[in-house]
């Protein structure tokens, strides 16, 4: 079912369109984009508050800008449904996060008005300054560069970076600061409070009133607009507040806080800082969900609530039968509310992403041993080093593609100071519609190159929960070594998943089904894809044997010289990079101890892999129950040299 935009909207099929209209018409165009993102999004899914957030802010920036010659970046990528559908992808914005579909994120290669790829969080500053840098050395110093930072990504370290450096330059850049107090989950730390009070000040408020009726006189001021500016800046320090104001403290001009949903007021802002050089910061103040009641109200739930009647505001669920696995993500939460009742010095950490990774369920039984600590992965990592200094048994929950921010700190605050920080890594493998800047493709191969590193990934629930109580267990603690359990988004495959906790001995394998001809090595949940297939092999006669080797870090060495004294065709199956991951361990182990064998990999091959659901990207890479199957039969007949 294709929805059918508005009678304006159906009009606009670039941003040069949009500035055709009159200015009364813009708040129109505004009703109309929104209307057309809740129609899509509750028939085809996908992210939903925050684009809703930002209508206004959108039509104003491509009305006012004259884009894609002004560049414009979004920061996080996911606000940005209003920008593509005004900029030429309208009739396909259904195929949005679908297999062979536009990105649910701005993308280069999809579009030149997508100036910077935005999938994780914080760089539109930075990538905004650089573009500004090379305007100017290119000659072109009057081109706009405009950052729209906003849920959540101003808490990351990166932005603080980009906005010192751009007050140390003149950078013709517009920093636009969307705040919503949301990230996917409220926001935390100092800096919400610090804008709380910007935007709570009255007196700094009534201040800002008046100063903004002034500005929009600029264009009849002539040569007194910069003494007017000069005004500005003065009138807006931090006299008026508590505590000094930290963008004039970098150097930025700060401008704001001004109402995100009043295009006319927008529109008029942006045409006055136009005339403004150098680097400056809009604070914008909106309200995730905008204009769905149910969205406003919970802004969680419908940050990508999936498919929903848009009437009735009821989130569709599937109906089953019978009892289903739970969530990976939950089997983690729960388990580590369990572990923390059996040991006082368990906490939790995670950056910005309680609900995704279900820290929430700890958050909401031990408030004081679970932290959230904002878009911030490096300090997370830290932090978490920093407690296990003193004997805390610290889960530390990031995703698998964030943690690649975090790397630095895993080597050079964890391992090499032979901390036993426990990181859980949701996300591994292919992350489905989000796509490759969310896929979790690198960590088996970028953990199991660091000394005093544990690496595991469970085949199920209960292998979770087990590597999960190893890693906290005292042996493990006191041993000085991180671990790390990595594990996908989704379901798992046990619905009675409650089982009890049993200590697993670390680097040991296990074998799920005994045979011959063929050894198929998997590691982590995608050995469930092996049992499949090697059911379908049964009903043809073949029967290979099947190994689960839970851990790439350290391998079960004992158990690998069984299988290539055994067998001569091995087939290694992993959900990640197949460069350096777990086939690789494998060959390395085949190479350094003499043996031959016809050695097949399957997994992510040196490529980006782009959106789609998991089982799509899955077959696309040939490790589904079908490819591994096919794999089988193709050692079988292979020949003598190794296959990979």
């Amino acid at each position: 079912m294709l929805i059918t935009p508005g009678n304006l909207l159906a009009t606009i099929n670039t941003p040069a369109d949009l500035r055709r209209f009159d200015k009364t018409e813009l708040p129109k165009v505004c009703d109309q984009l929104r209307q057309f993102i809740i129609d899509n999004v509750s028939v085809y899914g996908g992210h939903f508050g925050a684009s809703l957030g930002v209508v206004e802010l959108t039509v104003a920036l491509h009305y006012v800008f004259n884009t894609p010659d002004d560049q414009l970046v979004w920061d996080v990528g996911h606000q940005a449904y209003g920008h593509k559908i005004l900029t030429g992808r309208r009739d396909v914005f259904h195929t949005n996060r679908f297999y062979k579909g536009i990105s649910g994120f701005p993308k280069r290669k999809e579009s030149e008005y997508d100036t910077f790829g935005v999938g994780h969080s914080s760089t539109s500053i930075s990538a905004a300054l650089g573009m500004a840098v090379a305007s100017k050395l290119e000659g072109n110093p009057l081109r706009q560069h405009i950052a729209v930072i906003g849920d959540g990504s101003m808490t990351a370290g990166e932005a603080f970076e980009g906005m010192n450096h751009a007050g140390a330059t003149d950078a013709n850049l517009l920093i636009v600061l969307n705040d919503n107090n949301m990230s996917i989950d409220p926001n935390v730390g100092a800096l919400r409070e610090y804008l709380t009070d910007i935007t709570t000040s009255q007196t700094y408020n009534k201040v800002k009133g008046e100063i903004w009726n002034l500005l929009g006189k600029m264009d009849k001021l002539g040569k007194t607009a910069q003494e007017l500016v000069s005004q500005i800046q003065t009138g807006i320090k931090g006299s008026l507040l508590e505590q000094s104001n930290l963008f004039e403290s970098l150097n930025l001009r700060y401008f704001g806080p001004i109402d995100g949903h009043d295009i006319d007021h927008l529109t008029s802002v942006l045409e006055d800082l136009k005339q403004i050089p150098g680097p400056k910061l809009l604070h914008v103040l909106t309200v995730k969900g905008k204009g769905y009641g149910p969205a406003e109200k919970d802004q969680t739930k419908w940050h990508a609530p999936g498919l929903f009647d848009k009437v009735t505001g009821e989130i569709k669920k599937k109906v089953y039968d019978s009892p289903q696995p739970p969530k990976y993500q939950d089997v983690f939460g729960h388990t580590l509310v369990e572990l923390a009742e059996q040991n006082a010095k368990v906490v939790g950490v995670t950056p910005a992403m309680p609900s995704g990774s279900s820290m929430n369920i700890m958050m909401k039984a031990m408030p004081d041993r679970a932290f959230d600590v904002g878009i911030a992965e490096q300090h997370a990592v830290t932090f978490s080093a920093g407690m296990a200094t003193r004997g805390q048994v610290v889960f530390c929950n990031i995703y698998s593609t964030f943690m690649q921010r975090a790397y630095d700190q895993v080597v050079h605050d964890v391992c090499i100071q032979e901390l036993p920080v426990i990181f859980c890594l949701d996300r591994a493998g292919f992350a489905g519609a989000d796509g490759p800047t969310h896929h979790g493709a690198y960590d088996i191969a970028y953990m199991r190159c660091v000394p005093n590193m544990i690496v595991a990934a469970p085949m199920n629930e209960q292998e979770l929960r087990n590597m999960m109580f190893t890693a906290a267990s005292d042996e493990v603690q006191q041993g000085k070594r991180a671990f790390t359990i990595r594990y996908p988004r989704g379901e798992g495959v046990m619905p009675a998943w409650r089982t009890p906790l049993e200590k697993q001995e670390i680097g040991k394998g296990r074998l799920i089904q005994d045979g011959e001809g063929v050894a198929i090595l998997t590691l982590g949940h995608i050995g469930n894809y092996a049992v499949e297939a090697s059911a379908t092999l049964a009903k043809e006669g073949i029967h290979p044997a099947h190994f689960d080797m839970r851990y790439v870090k350290p391998l079960d060495e004992a158990l690998l010289h069984q299988i290539f004294t055994r067998f001569d065709r091995v087939l290694t199956v992993e959900d990640g990079c197949l460069m350096g991951g777990f086939g690789s361990a494998v060959l390395e182990f085949m190479a350094e101890h003499g043996y031959s064998a016809h050695v097949k990999r399957l997994g992510i091959p040196d490529a980006i892999i782009e959106h789609g659901e998991q089982i799509e990207l899955h077959r696309e890479c040939g490790f589904d129950p079908e490819g591994i199957a096919s794999a089988v039969k193709e050692l079988l007949y292979a020949g003598s040299k190794i296959v990979i």
